[in-house]
């Protein structure tokens, strides 16, 4: 009888390897025939159609091979330099007749981000290097303040009759769970250094502390003025500072009709549904009148990119890219994992004959010991007499300014959010949790570190000491790396540091920024430094190509993304997606406190300045959430 069962076994087993087999084959025939419909396919007359529909990030996160094959939403995300070569190239390209931001769901991106593709835009629409403008036209049922940055720069601003934009302004509520912990019994332990480093305050406290609030405000403040002077300039007549100061008064003025209120304002242009603007559309770009009403020829941003690579001509440059929490060891794209970046850069070096290296940093930190190890990697590069040039993207602060003083110089935008120079650690023990039961703990130790960190019966002072002073001594290497790189004081590093954070252009004050400028700024000031002529170089991407599961689930979130209508919603609508997203991101910091390990370097109002929508990590982590919860 045993027999009989493990010969059952073995056929069972080999039936299931033989479908996973046939499945395999069947996917990879199935991606080859649409990875190579892209590439093929001929760009004709029309208008290239920026359907936004997710955050614009430096490096996106693999798309969801098994919730993309099953029809699950995933988020998207797309990538920064990608967008601007769109764009850049659509200027310059007569079959584009004209370029439609498709805002409804946008998801945002970190200020210098917003600022870098509104310049792309403004480009495209007036018009630069003797190229003709380009009609530029957005919709959107209503917009944001990240979307309304990015249209105001349109030639045209649509919106839906029903829909309506109202301005937030940066700021608002953050969760604290100290509450939630003192009612588990949850012992946090903190170690730290620097008053403002605030990222462990929602574990420690119930509110804001002063030096947060302090910090909070200033950078708020900057920002957000910022944010006003490109839109005043973008729309110098659009009457938009009533919004911004006595929204309510406005809004009652208007008998509670939001859009029309816009529109008087001049905060926008046109007021019509998605036909009435296609048809607006068609007339500029061409259409068709056998097909539905408000149908215009459309140019596939997929397609559009595929048909404009990236050049290969010339001497090389490598652009290592760290994006995402700083975690210890290996990760995918959208988050950077040390061990990963490092071996990225090296073999960069050892296979790729690079003259120059551009780091671009878009992280707000994470693991001290992973910054580490990328800027010993960078420091790889230094060895070898290439010049290394530091881009900061959206977002540099704490473990991302760890890195970046492994450059001879940095770039950043005014609006880059960095600085946040110093770390910390947090250790949860259970001990008032179990006591709660009726569990208590004993037994016998031969020295102060027996069993510790104990997290049944809690931590003890020694290791306290040790572990503060361990913080301690963390905080006076980023202090010394930053002197030096910065030639400067480590009490002068410690003055501006205390884990404050600043907006680019104060940080440039401060001189922890050496130059305003962008990613391509920053490769052109490589090639200088480098002695390459101005057209004589390319850009290498020293990041590991997603595997073909990923691609394939990337073509079938393009295919989802051209058969939905892209439709938003009005105010109400917006407001339930923005408490969604928060509490997404919450269960994120949940599961980062919880897998964090080690000694960190992040930064707390970072957050509240990215994009609208959590990550694709922590709205997954939080969609599994309300299955268990059965909501």
């Amino acid at each position: 009888m045993k027999l009989v069962r493990g010969a059952w076994k073995l056929l069972v087993g080999i039936k299931d390897g033989l479908v996973l087999v046939a499945m395999l084959l069947f996917f990879g025939i199935l991606f080859a025939a649409l990875s190579a419909r892209p590439g093929g396919k001929a760009i004709g007359d029309g208008a290239l159609v920026l359907k936004l529909d997710g955050a614009v990030v430096e490096q996106p996160s693999e798309t969801d091979t098994f919730a993309s094959l099953s029809g699950q939403p995933t988020a998207r995300e797309y990538r920064l330099r990608d967008v601007i070569r769109a764009i850049d190239a659509a200027r310059t390209d007569d079959r584009v007749k004209a370029i439609v931001l498709d805002l409804d769901a946008f998801g945002g991106g970190y200020p210098a981000v917003i600022s870098e593709l509104s310049r792309a835009v403004k480009r495209a629409r007036d018009g630069a290097d003797g190229a003709k403008g380009k009609p530029v036209l957005a919709y959107a049922t209503a917009y944001d303040d990240a979307a309304y940055r990015l249209a105001a720069n349109a030639s045209e601003i649509w919106m839906h009759p029903m829909g309506g934009t109202l301005f937030a302004g940066p700021g608002g509520s953050q969760l604290y769970y100290k509450g939630l912990i003192d009612r588990l019994g949850v012992n946090a332990h903190v170690y730290r250094v620097g008053k403002y480093k605030s990222f462990v305050e929602p574990y420690t406290r119930a509110d804001q502390s002063p030096e947060s609030r302090e910090a909070s405000q200033a950078l708020y403040s900057t920002l957000f003025g910022q944010w006003q002077e490109g839109v005043r300039a973008a729309r110098p007549k659009a009457q938009f500072a009533a919004y911004l100061t006595q929204p309510a008064q406005v809004v009652q003025t208007t008998g509670g009709d939001i859009a029309e209120g816009n529109l008087r304002a001049g905060i926008v242009d046109k007021l019509g549904d998605r036909t009435a603007f296609g048809r607006r559309v068609a007339a500029l770009a061409g259409g068709n009148d056998a097909k539905p009403a408000g149908y215009f020829n459309a140019i596939r941003y997929a397609d559009w990119i595929a048909a404009h690579p990236l050049s290969t001509d010339g001497d090389a440059i490598g652009v290592l890219t760290v994006a995402g929490d700083i975690v210890d060891g290996k990760a995918g794209p959208g988050t950077a994992g040390g061990e990963t970046i490092a071996r990225a850069m090296l073999d960069g070096l050892a296979t790729k004959d690079l003259k120059a290296l551009v780091v671009r940093v878009d992280t707000g930190g994470g693991s001290a010991l992973a910054s580490e190890q990328i800027r010993l990697a960078v420091l790889e590069a230094r060895k070898r007499k290439l010049p290394v040039v530091i881009s900061m993207g959206g977002l540099a602060a704490s473990g991302g300014y760890w890195v970046a003083t492994a450059g001879d110089t940095i770039f950043a935008e005014p609006n880059t959010i960095t600085g946040s120079i110093g770390i910390f650690g947090i250790l949860p023990t259970f001990e008032r949790s179990l006591a709660k039961i009726g569990v208590t703990s004993d037994g016998v130790k031969t020295t102060p570190l027996s069993g510790q960190p104990d997290v049944i019966a809690g931590t003890n002072p020694v290791l306290d000491a040790v572990l503060q002073s361990g913080i301690e001594n963390g905080y006076r290497q980023f202090l010394s790396r930053v002197a030096a790189a910065r030639k400067m004081t480590p009490e002068r590093v410690d003055q501006i540091g205390q884990g404050r954070v600043w907006d680019g252009g104060t940080a440039h004050q401060l001189r922890l920024v050496d130059r305003f400028g962008g990613l391509s700024d920053a490769v052109a000031e490589a090639a200088k430094r480098a002695g390459l002529k101005a057209d004589g170089y390319h850009t290498v991407y020293l990041e590991k190509e997603p595997d073909w599961l990923a691609q394939l689930a990337a073509t079938f979130a393009e295919d989802e993304e051209d058969a939905e209508s892209g439709a938003g919603g009005d105010v109400f609508a917006q407001a339930a997606s923005a408490q969604r997203q928060l509490l997404a991101r919450a269960v994120g910091d949940v599961r980062r406190l919880v897998a964090g390990g080690s000694i960190q370097a992040r930064c707390l109002q970072c957050a509240g300045f990215g994009p609208t929508t959590a990550a694709p990590n922590d709205a997954r982590l939080f969609d599994v959430l309300l299955a268990r919860l059965g909501w």
